[in-house]
């Protein structure tokens, strides 16, 4: 029994001489490529690309799935909104006094009873964006929108009072509150 795989084939016949140690050479070149360092086997070089592959796969669905979620997330801060502004506006708004502001640079203006007016210059009533229309909202509404998106509001903090320059002439001379431009 200690005789090799090879000697036993060739006793039996099965095998030639020759036949055997191209067998064994091609084994040993085998072997060889397998040892040696610099070369990788082909089988691991698709198991990396395959990896690669399902990395970037893996990468694109999940920024995917984010762009998604911010998506979804915007449509029920904007259902939000005009939830609070359909709910919460002034029906009764309706009135001979005429109020300009101004939306993205562009002055418009609505006409508002007396007490609407008064409640607009002193800022307890805001105008609010609403698709294409506006709509009066009071002002703890305004907030509450404020905290979801900033531009729906038009109108607010009318309360402030404007900063005074100590060199300025007309320091002495108020302008009216119920000034109307």
């Amino acid at each position: 029994m200690a005789n090799s795989l090879f000697d036993q084939l060739k006793k039996s016949g099965l095998v030639d001489k020759n036949k055997a140690q191209k067998i064994k050479h091609s084994q040993y070149k085998n072997k060889k490529q397998k040892s040696s360092k610099g070369a990788a086997p082909q089988m691991d070089e698709a198991k990396l690309l395959a990896q690669k592959a399902l990395a970037e796969k893996v990468e694109r669905d999940r920024q995917l799935n984010q762009q998604l979620k911010e998506e979804a997330e915007r449509k029920a801060i904007a259902a939000q909104i005009k939830q609070l502004i359909e709910n919460n506006c002034v029906e009764e708004r309706d009135g001979d006094v005429v109020y300009n502001f101004s939306d993205a640079n562009v002055v418009k203006r609505i006409h508002v009873s007396e007490k609407i007016h008064k409640h607009l210059i002193t800022g307890r009533l805001v105008i609010a964006r609403l698709g294409e229309r506006y709509e009066l909202v009071p002002m703890p509404v305004a907030e509450k929108i404020k905290q979801r998106d900033e531009k729906y509001i038009i109108t607010a903090e009318h309360s402030a009072e404007p900063e005074q320059d100590e060199d300025d002439p007309y320091a002495d001379y108020k302008i009216p509150d119920d000034l109307m431009w």
